[in-house]
């Protein structure tokens, strides 16, 4: 199983493999873990005596930044766990009604952690772009436009894994749930793309 101890090579290497795992939700997890650190790099370059009036704003969105790199390393993991989770519910017996029905009810189960982790992908993306429009007017120029990368693979994370939502949703049968995560999910495709572009526009025209 690929984590974050694993070298890019073989993770790179076991995700373009006809291995089912890595898929896309853990590659969506490791991109946004990717731009949470430049966020984090961001503020952690902000610091000193000619950025004293933010630094403390700059080492508290390092710290969050730090935090959500953790979280998506996890969710990472709870991704392809979720997948062999789901597998394996299919491989159950089905030869009598007893059987079906347990099998049916695990299968329910599994398609809601499966699409319960890549939601939580998306809202920790969500939050991440966020911290990063805080810090975008005032953070250090020199780095500015990692922020702008850090923008740019939040969102693509956060599309990734709600593409993934997409590709579970059908398999609820719990119609209250299922109803509740399309309204979600179309929440986060609204708060996201803007952000990234209102974070991106700021750091093109402190480029400029």
């Amino acid at each position: 199983m690929a984590t974050f101890d694993a070298t890019i090579r073989s993770f790179l290497t076991q995700a373009a493999s006809n291995s089912p795992t890595p898929g896309g939700g853990s590659v969506a997890a490791l991109v946004a873990a990717l731009g949470a650190s430049m966020t984090s790099m961001v503020g952690n370059l902000t610091q000193g005596a000619k950025f004293a009036d933010v630094e403390a704003e700059m080492t508290a969105a390092a710290g969050k930044m730090a935090d959500a790199i953790a979280q998506f390393e996890q969710l990472l993991e709870e991704d392809m766990a979720s997948f062999d989770r789901y597998m394996a519910a299919l491989k159950l017996p089905k030869d009598t009604d007893e059987q079906k029905a347990s099998r049916s009810q695990a299968l329910a189960d599994a398609s809601i952690h499966a699409t319960e982790v890549p939601m939580r992908l998306a809202r920790l993306c969500l939050d991440s772009l966020q911290i990063s429009e805080t810090i975008a007017e005032t953070a250090n120029k020199n780095v500015i436009s990692d922020l702008g990368i850090a923008a740019f693979l939040l969102e693509s994370a956060a599309q990734s894994a709600l593409l993934t939502v997409d590709m579970n949703l059908p398999g609820l049968k719990d119609a209250e749930r299922k109803s509740a995560y399309e309204a979600e999910r179309g929440a986060l495709l609204t708060a996201i793309t803007p952000l990234k572009d209102k974070i991106v526009t700021t750091v093109r025209q402190r480029l400029a």
